[in-house]
């Protein structure tokens, strides 16, 4: 894995570079990814936020639960980042957001408990029903 990348939104008015690597790398099934997405999963890679650096633009922001904050391109609609207030100091990084998203393949897959019935993977990859921590599917 690179130890700096860049990315940004489909339209080019957010760019932003992290340095180092990732904590964790996975796709989500939850529903509330889906529905911000508009698709069936969604691609995350993790960084420590100090590691994290806008060089152009300003993303918009929401909260999607009380304690999630998402960020998004205003003028596009790119999602780009996910803040947990339980998990202060790390954001989550769309994955196909990065310029060189195959640098980053998933580890697992989160939030099977939520997934679509249509939706099946044959990738061997660790399935949990809710976070990492928990047992797998």
């Amino acid at each position: 894995m690179p130890a700096v990348v860049e990315g940004g939104c489909i339209c080019s008015a957010i760019r932003y570079r992290v340095t180092g690597h990732p904590t964790n790398s996975m796709i989500c099934h939850c529903q509330t990814c889906r529905r911000v997405s508009a698709s069936p999963v969604v691609a995350w890679v993790t960084f420590p936020a100090a590691q994290f650096h806008l060089l152009q633009g300003h993303p918009s922001a929401f909260h999607s639960s009380e304690p999630v904050r998402r960020t998004f391109c205003g003028s596009c609609g790119t999602p780009l980042t996910y803040e947990h207030r339980d998990n202060v100091g790390f954001v989550d990084i769309t994955t196909c957001s990065l310029d060189q998203p195959q640098s980053f393949p998933p580890t697992h897959h989160s939030w099977l408990s939520h997934d679509l019935a249509w939706v099946r993977f044959g990738d061997g990859l660790p399935t949990f029903q809710e976070w990492r921590h928990d047992s797998a599917a």
